[in-house]
């Protein structure tokens, strides 16, 4: 487990760094398409979503809600990413709507530095950003 630090600025370099953005967006996204057919459906994103736990915990605790609601929360995020409302969501729709959370984030953090926590083996699009800031500084 490692701490890295990160603040608005290292998400908007990570999101500027447009190879190394879209190479982390395109293994993700290969790593959701789990039938390897180019786009991912409402399920394989619900499943992504469910797997990352964010609407169902607090706190490591888990919260009581509504299956329906869930539905309809996993719905809104397929709608939000589908933006040509095909019911599939291509690589270039999962980039742009990443690309929004990503800088949404950026924005939410301003720079006021935070801590988090990771495993090592974590994969996630914050600790990307936080490993490429990492990296210039070892350069520099």
């Amino acid at each position: 487990m490692g701490v890295v630090i990160i603040d608005g600025s290292t998400v908007r370099d990570f999101v500027g760094n447009e190879e190394h953005f879209n190479k982390s967006v395109d293994e993700k996204f290969s790593s959701l398409d789990l039938n390897r057919d180019g786009v991912l459906s409402r399920s394989e994103l619900r499943k992504a979503f469910e797997s990352f736990r964010l609407l169902e915990t607090h706190f490591g605790v888990d919260v009581a809600t509504a299956p329906e609601e869930l539905a309809r929360l996993y719905d809104s995020i397929f709608e939000k990413f589908d933006s040509d409302g095909s019911e599939s969501v291509d690589l270039e729709e999962f980039r742009s709507e990443t690309r929004k959370i990503m800088l949404a984030i950026a924005d939410g953090l301003g720079s006021s530095p935070i801590q988090m926590a990771l495993e090592d083996d974590d994969e996630s699009l914050l600790k990307q950003a936080a490993d490429l800031e990492a990296s210039k500084n070892q350069g520099a």
